[in-house]
């Protein structure tokens, strides 16, 4: 698989990674077994890096993670904090970060976690000094060996790719979140910050095997979280009315090329525009690790497809999701 850069971290990662949240909770019940078992696939396929947090089932992904991870010294691991306290810029503190980093490097086994990011915090944090002071702080104690943010906006990327400590951003990017192609993945690029393209495949609606009688258990975010229930509605189907996703997926097909699939389609848009360091898809079975993976074989689309791609995103998702995030 073909590696690149991961940011300020100077780590090298291969292009396609793998999103943890799935073998942790929220869009329905994963056995350990298999979520092992799809970490298993995933690394075989050449996957080197894996993105969880400390809230994914409460633990129960970072505790995968570690474990499988504990004799591969070749996987980077990123973890995310922040979101097992109330949504308020207070609560960005040393004595928090400490607390959240201690259990976090339990829960994966490690004195040293790679990658560490805070996990979509409120707006005001992007701009408070202390803030990366303290995380400056828990590089120097080696207790992470690096730091990022996890953001919903482009004006919250761009607040975080200004500050010096940062290695990277991870932002939604897909064929229906096109507005971090504006400013975001450029200013990334000038600054050296690793670009982590999160929710690609629209929460599965890019994977072109969903239509109107596709339901979702109550247990998924993909019900429950449809109009912003729980969490961030742009976390969900990238904030696109279901039915609306549903047509741009078929006005996208055709442009998908012979002996490609429309999730390799999907992935390889993302990994083909400049600054992406890694894509991380989420799989909750072994075939769909390994299907994702297989996108970084595909070759580069070419000019007239991305223009495509651009122009079904002009006429059917641009006036739901460009001037929210």
């Amino acid at each position: 698989m073909e590696q690149r850069t991961l940011g300020r971290t100077e780590r090298q990662v291969g292009i396609v990674g793998l999103g943890a949240w799935q073998l942790g909770a929220d869009w329905g019940q994963v056995t350990e077994d298999d979520a092992v078992a799809t970490l298993g696939a995933a690394a075989d396929a050449g996957v080197t890096f894996i993105d969880t947090a400390d809230v994914y089932g409460d633990g129960r992904s970072e505790q995968i993670v570690g474990r499988f991870a504990k004799d591969r010294p070749e996987l980077t691991v990123a973890t995310k904090m922040g979101r097992r306290l109330e949504q308020i810029p207070s609560n960005y503190v040393m004595a928090n970060f400490r607390a959240w980093n201690e259990r976090s490097r339990r829960n994966l086994n490690v004195d040293t976690i790679d990658l560490v990011q805070l996990h979509c915090p409120p707006t005001p944090v992007y701009s408070t000094d202390a803030v990366f002071d303290a995380l400056d702080t828990l590089v120097a104690e080696q207790k992470i060996a690096a730091y990022g943010v996890s953001v919903e906006t482009c004006e919250e990327a761009l607040a975080a790719i200004a500050r010096p400590g940062v290695a990277t951003v991870q932002i939604i990017l897909n064929a229906f979140r096109l507005k971090p192609l504006e400013q975001v993945l450029p200013a990334a690029r000038a600054a050296g910050v690793g670009i982590i393209a999160r929710v690609p495949l629209a929460s599965g609606l890019l994977s072109g095997r969903y239509d109107e009688h596709t339901t979702f258990g109550s247990d998924d975010h993909r019900n429950y979280n449809r109009r912003g229930e729980a969490f961030d509605v742009g976390e969900t189907f990238s904030g696109v009315d279901f039915g609306t996703g549903l047509e741009a997926v078929r006005r996208l097909a055709p442009l998908v090329p012979s002996g490609v699939t429309m999730v390799q389609f999907a992935l390889r848009w993302i990994l083909d525009q400049e600054g992406v360091s890694v894509v991380i898809p989420g799989a909750r079975n072994p075939a769909q690790a390994t299907a994702n993976a297989s996108a970084a074989a595909v070759p580069a689309l070419d000019a007239a497809t991305m223009k495509a791609v651009q122009e079904i995103y002009d006429d059917l998702i641009r006036p739901q999701v460009h001037h929210r995030w």
